[in-house]
């Protein structure tokens, strides 16, 4: 078909030429946010009298019709147009005829492409945040359900101390926190309304662009015509965004996998979140913790595309800048994915309580606080340390924890070892007694478990 821009052309376009300058196979993507753009900027340009009434009227009525027609499905978007620009325009010269060609007025594909990706990401923005908002939740239950559910806490994978499952599930409610509040901030940020600003010089004509922004629901208009056309700041924020939120999915889905296998059998996933074996009939795979994982590379590999494409674009617009939405499609329609899979996972998942009680026990996670009962019946924090050291490999020679030892056995490694160790150093008492700010006893908990649902309330 002819080109909206081809009066200056006296051949047509080569067809591979064509294809490999279209966008409309994915930017129709956005069909619902270049029609709102489209009749906020007619509604603009009535009001500034650039429109009549009438032809503003009709328009909006066409548009309107327009968008109908495509959720109804008695209008399908085809690649015969170049873009979703080309589509919403030529389809509504074919409806109204001649005033139709008015509404590209005072504007450039450039603004007008900068808009729509602005008003796409902004609601996907906000859609990212519900669900995470959704998990939060999730985590915010467990915690209250598993205040009493001691586990071993780990450093580099090896058993360290004592904690209970709430405050390991706090951590993550911490991260994912994070993340809703960097959400926020990007929304802020980028909530400007680039149109208006032309293909990059602005226009002459007499524009409102605050009220046209302000029909849009932006805080204001972006206040440098070059920058606004090109811009892409605030897909990059977001794609970082989602990329730390990927992060975070991967870490549990990491500890999810091993706390699954048969060594530690910490959690059980429920069937319709893991898969079998086509030849090993004993196998229940954590495919779902897997696959989230293994998504993580695609969500950065879309940060480092759009991040390696803007490097050495000089001002204004550059057709390079096409590449800003394909992947960035595919990285948010994945985390959004990833993160009700996640959600989901998780509700239904079983935690074994007894065996994570036990393994923190075998895993002498109590010994730190073994070595602080010898301190304070006179022994140099030192030489406890090594007192305590011998009685482990004591415990490893015998296949048990400090707790089965007699108190004999006790004293002959230390003598001042007194009956009175067995409550001190029991994992209830060595959680119990860390009631410092973010630490896992159960007073500090609840303490932190009310923060966090006030955090929920207010966002």
């Amino acid at each position: 078909m002819a080109q909206l821009w081809g009066g200056r052309f006296t051949e047509e376009t080569d067809k591979l030429v064509y294809n490999f300058n279209a966008s409309i196979s994915f930017d129709q993507k956005f069909y619902a946010q270049d029609i709102e753009g489209s009749i906020a900027h007619v509604v603009m340009l009535a009001k500034q009298g650039i429109l009549s009434k009438e032809e503003k009227d009709e328009i909006v009525k066409g548009l309107t019709g327009i968008r109908q027609d495509v959720e109804n499905g008695t209008l399908e978007i085809t690649e015969e147009y170049e873009d979703i620009h080309s589509f919403v325009e030529a389809n509504l010269i074919e409806r109204i005829g001649e005033t139709g060609k008015k509404l590209h007025t005072g504007r450039s594909r450039n603004d007008q492409v900068a808009l729509d990706m602005r008003l796409y990401t902004r609601i996907e923005v906000l859609s990212v945040d519900d669900l995470l908002r959704n998990l939060l939740g999730t985590i915010l239950r467990l915690m209250e359900e598993h205040l009493q559910t001691y586990m071993p806490g780990f450093t580099h994978l090896q058993k360290a101390q004592p904690v209970t499952l709430a405050h390991h599930l706090g951590a993550y409610f911490e991260m994912f926190k994070r993340d809703r509040l960097r959400l926020a901030d990007i929304y802020k940020r980028m909530n400007y309304c680039p149109l208006g600003a032309g293909a990059l010089a602005g226009t002459t004509y007499p524009l409102d662009r605050y009220y046209t922004a302000n029909l849009l629901g932006f805080e204001g208009p972006t206040l440098n015509s070059m920058d606004s056309v090109s811009d892409r700041d605030y897909i990059i924020e977001f794609l970082a965004a989602l990329s730390t939120i990927m992060m975070h999915l991967s870490r549990f889905c990491e500890e999810i996998i091993i706390w699954n296998s048969n060594e530690y059998r910490f959690v059980e996933i429920d069937d319709s979140y893991a898969t079998g074996s086509s030849i090993m009939p004993q196998k229940k795979n954590p495919d779902i913790a897997e696959l989230i994982r293994g998504k993580t590379g695609r969500v950065y590999g879309a940060l480092v595309s759009i991040l390696t494409t803007m490097k050495g674009i000089p001002l204004a617009y550059n057709k390079d800048m096409q590449e800003d939405k394909e992947l960035a499609f595919d990285a948010i329609d994945t985390v959004k994915g990833c993160l009700a899979l996640f959600d989901g996972m998780l509700k239904t998942m079983k935690f074994n309580r007894q065996i994570m009680e036990k393994s923190a026990m075998m895993g002498f996670t109590n010994a730190t606080d073994a070595a602080d009962y010898l301190v304070g019946r006179g022994v140099a924090f030192r030489d406890a340390h090594g007192i305590i050291g011998k009685l482990v490999l004591y415990c490893i020679d015998r296949n048990c924890c400090i707790e089965d030892l007699t108190i004999e056995e006790l004293k002959s490694i230390s003598p001042f070892f007194e009956e009175d160790v067995y409550e001190k150093i029991s994992l209830k008492t060595c959680v119990e007694k860390r009631l410092t700010v973010g630490a896992p006893g159960e007073e500090a908990m609840k303490k932190a478990i009310q923060e966090q649902k006030e955090f929920l309330e207010r966002h």
